[in-house]
């Protein structure tokens, strides 16, 4: 099985900083090649990239966020950290955690976390 778990969030105001986290494990796993963070703002829309990262450090991040919030990652812990500072309200969401990557049968996976609650109040 294969398991996500996240860490951080919660609520802050205006111009202050949070930190996430989100660690993969599990037998099946073989290798991970990417891991990061997409938000949903509002119940029923779809989640939106913030920012992923690769094994090889390659970086993918929406431009509103460029910045402000900076992505990093442990491969030898299968762990991806989002440092967020001069949080908008505008970042308020529920924050996913996303991983990539091909289990011990060769075959893809894509999986998310349960999701972890930020909010930026005004």
């Amino acid at each position: 099985q294969l398991q996500i778990v996240e860490s951080g969030g919660g609520l802050v105001q205006s111009g202050g900083s949070l930190s996430l986290s989100c660690t993969a494990s599990g037998s099946i796993i073989f290798s991970i090649y990417l891991m990061g963070w997409y938000r949903r703002q509002a119940p029923g829309k779809e989640r939106d990239l913030v920012a992923t990262i690769t094994t090889s450090g390659l970086i993918t991040s929406e431009d509103s966020v460029k910045g402000r919030f900076t992505i990093s990652r442990d491969n030898d812990k299968d762990t991806v950290t989002l440092q967020m500072t001069d949080l908008k309200p505008e970042d308020t969401a529920v924050y996913y955690c996303r991983v990539e990557g091909t289990d011990k049968d060769m075959r893809d996976f894509r999986s998310w976390g349960q999701g972890t609650q930020v909010t930026v109040s005004s």
